[in-house]
């Protein structure tokens, strides 16, 4: 029976990540009581290094893979053609991986990267600890995306979220909105809600504008129903309990809630403005055109796809970096009134 890294892990109760660092000489970050551990079981389980894997680990494909967490969300769709894009400017083939959000698949994921197939991973992660990421030995060089992992031992292409945040809160009130809500800002797996609250908060404390917290609205999954669903739970409320003004932490939850003001009538932004984040395209010929915060997709996909590349090519052997990308105010109707869509 052939014995793989996995087994020797499993016998000893250590990570593959340790048992990999023995087995290949590294032990730095190897106690020598776990090196004992590890090479005695070695030798009683007669592992034999597999030296036509390592020859394909270290041979390149051309082949780099985008791992996402949600197919529904253009968002991600945008950032996985723009990775592809410049993937093919330089001569890489780039595969899309569907995680569901869930961790077991993510997990799957760092642990599966066969480097005879691929090269590296652009990995944004909804369910992972940075304690998993640790643990796994993975194939090849990994860059994140996104508003989690924070410490991990990867490069990492995000965006300032609170200073984004900020912005769009700040664009409402200069336009005379007073009473803001929110829609998305619960505790979930990823840091955004929490970083794009602080933002807002800080724009309401800089207008010296009080937080009224009943107009913090969850948005579950982040889906148009989500927002129209929270958008809902607003209009429930007594006419002087509304809101001016809705500012969404994506734009599709937004959709949702342009969706429930169209049905009831309110006009868009003249009784409830609305702005989001994410810039995709279904908010530019909503109705109105949503306002909205753009991420430079385009430099996020650039900037990952190049770190990446100099990693597999060791070019890039300094410490890990996290790199923030611009973002950009775009706006629409949906806060600047119908005299925008003609401008």
């Amino acid at each position: 029976m052939t014995v793989h890294l996995k087994d020797i892990a499993a016998y000893t109760g250590v990570s593959i990540k340790t048992v990999s660092n023995v087995v290949n000489g590294n032990y730095e970050h190897v106690g020598p009581e776990t090196r004992v551990l590890v090479l005695d079981a070695i030798k009683k389980m007669n592992y034999k290094p597999n030296n036509a894997a390592r020859h394909l680990r270290k041979a390149q494909v051309s082949v780099l893979a985008y791992a996402f967490p949600d197919l529904t969300n253009p968002y991600f769709a945008d950032i996985g053609n723009a990775i592809a894009v410049e993937g093919a400017r330089l001569n890489y083939t780039v595969l899309l991986d569907y995680t569901f959000s869930e961790r077991d698949k993510e997990l799957n994921i760092l642990a599966g990267m066969s480097p005879h197939l691929i090269d590296g991973l652009i990995l944004d992660s909804h369910a992972l600890e940075v304690e998993d990421i640790r643990q796994i030995e993975s194939g090849g060089p990994i860059v994140l995306l996104g508003e989690r992992l924070f410490g991990a031992p990867f490069d990492h292409v995000l965006i300032d979220n609170t200073a984004a945040a900020y912005s769009a809160t700040r664009h409402l009130i200069e336009v005379g909105k007073r009473k803001i809500a929110v829609i998305g800002a619960q505790k979930a797996r990823s840091e955004a809600p929490s970083l794009r609250l602080q933002g807002f908060m800080q724009a309401l404390s800089e207008a010296n504008m009080p937080l009224d917290s009943s107009l913090l609205m969850d948005g579950g999954l982040w889906h148009r129903a989500d927002g129209a669903a929270a958008m809902q739970e607003l209009l429930k409320r007594k006419r002087a309990d509304w809101p001016d003004a809705i500012f969404c932490f994506n734009d599709l939850m937004a959709l949702g809630a342009i969706s429930v003001l169209g049905a009831a009538g309110l006009r868009i932004p003249e009784d409830i403005a609305v702005i989001g984040i994410d810039d995709i395209e279904d908010g530019r010929y909503a109705n109105p055109a949503l306002s909205t915060i753009e991420p430079d997709k385009k430099e996020i996909a650039r900037i990952a796809v190049q770190m990446l590349i100099e990693r597999i090519k060791g070019q890039r052997t300094h410490t890990p970096e996290s790199i923030y990308v611009p973002f950009h105010l775009h706006a629409r109707a949906s806060t600047l009134g119908r005299q925008a869509e003609k401008s």
